[in-house]
């Protein structure tokens, strides 16, 4: 990994601190196939899963599932227990967020929010290089929490063991689709994928940029690009920050990895124990000569300070910094928290922004599946408490009705 220090480091913070992940070359041709799918829905649909996800002319779209069940059932009991584990950690803290429904009353007046479901969810499980089951634990276990009752997910090629999650959680609805395509059939419907009220999960361009394109018709988590990683430290265990750096740059080659750190003879180590860690791992290799670098701050504040500016998917920091960090998708404490604990069972999600959208919003969570909507509920004595008020506003605005809904009221009590 290069070492940058002084203006060289200011300027790969700037460099990178509008970093974006560009759709554009590829909205003709994903619009191509969302419009296809959008006019033809199944034929169109199993038009493309046939020629890129490798379904059988002879086999449907969706997974029987009795097919699920006999998938869970042919796993060894070692992976059936460490599913088990995983979604027990993830749903306890998915029942921690659950926001509440509430009411207050004050003076006559009551107020409060109730705490919807969403109606129906689309999953997107990736089935590309490695058969993410964690993405599927991640993505439908908030919508269960959250309370939504029809979650449908999409896998292209889904793997034995994804299939097998899905029959731990009870899926009933999962169909052999991927890419645009499956992001288009869930944004508006076809015969055999009803369409959603909202599409989760990460994917490749493909996908994002078909999310991009449906998401004024469906909403929408966010734009996911490459995996990004940062750790930032003084006097942490080298081959520990190697082993994070190197565990999240294996992803894909695109994957920001990032040290920034004060000690010029730590960030040395750290160095060496990168190159040593990504020795036999091709992609980490790659990614890393093309994204990694370490950055020398001249102080803690500016370390600190390049942290937030950059506001990584992951962040690994000591405690004594954890109050510091106000922009990241997730944050790591300490030697003994490595960022795989999060993508896989520790129980927050990792599904996170990425490209700087930390900046505005964290990971997916149960928040992204329920919809918080306002009562208010006023007695003649709330009304009058607070009637002379919104007759002024109404009135400085020029919304005479508006002041004449409230004086109706108040001469009639």
């Amino acid at each position: 990994m290069r070492i940058l220090s002084g203006q060289n480091a200011v300027r790969m913070v700037e460099r990178l601190s509008s970093r974006a992940t560009s759709l554009t070359d590829l909205e003709p041709r994903v619009r191509a196939i969302v419009n296809h799918v959008r006019r033809n829905g199944d034929r169109a649909l199993r038009r493309y899963a046939e020629r890129w996800d490798s379904l059988a002319r002879n086999q449907s779209l969706q997974v029987p599932e009795n097919e699920l069940a006999a998938a869970w059932k042919t796993l060894p009991p070692g992976t059936r227990k460490s599913l088990r584990e995983a979604a027990q950690n993830i749903r306890r803290f998915c029942e921690w967020q659950k926001p509440r429904t509430w009411t207050r009353t004050r003076r006559g007046i009551s107020l409060g929010q109730l705490a919807i479901p969403l109606d129906s969810v689309g999953c997107y499980v990736p089935g590309g290089r490695y058969p993410l089951v964690s993405t599927l634990l991640m993505t439908v276990i908030p919508a269960q929490v959250a309370g939504v009752e029809n979650i449908r997910v999409v896998s292209p090629k889904p793997s034995t063991e994804v299939l097998a999650a899905a029959g731990m959680l009870g899926v009933r609805d999962f169909y052999r689709v991927g890419g645009a395509q499956a992001i288009a059939a869930l944004a508006y419907g076809t015969k055999t994928i009803p369409r959603v009220d909202k599409i989760v999960g990460p994917g490749n361009a493909f996908v994002t940029t078909a999310k991009k394109l449906v998401s004024f018709d469906c909403s929408i988590d966010f734009l996911a690009g490459p995996t990004e990683a940062l750790v930032l430290s003084e006097s942490g265990h080298p081959k520990f920050i190697a082993a994070d750096l190197v565990s999240q740059a294996e992803h894909d080659p695109q994957t920001l990895s990032i040290f920034i750190t004060t000690k010029q003879a730590f960030a040395k180590k750290v160095a060496l124990s990168v190159e040593e860690a990504a020795r036999d791992n091709t992609i980490a290799r790659k990614s890393l000569q093309l994204q990694g670098a370490i950055l020398l701050a001249d102080s803690r504040e500016q370390a600190r300070a390049w942290a937030n500016t950059l506001a990584p998917e992951h962040i690994t920091v000591a405690r004594e910094d954890v109050p510091f960090i106000r922009n990241a998708g997730s944050i790591f404490v300490g030697d003994y928290s490595p960022q795989a604990a999060g993508d896989y069972a520790s129980g927050p999600n990792h599904v996170l922004p990425t490209s700087g959208q930390a900046r505005f919003r964290g990971g997916l969570s149960v928040l992204d599946f329920v919809k918080l909507i306002t009562v208010q509920e006023l007695t003649r004595d709330g009304l009058h408490q607070i009637g002379k008020t919104v007759e002024t506003l109404a009135q400085i605005e020029g919304l005479r009705a508006h002041a004449t809904s409230i004086s109706v009221r108040c001469a009639h009590a």
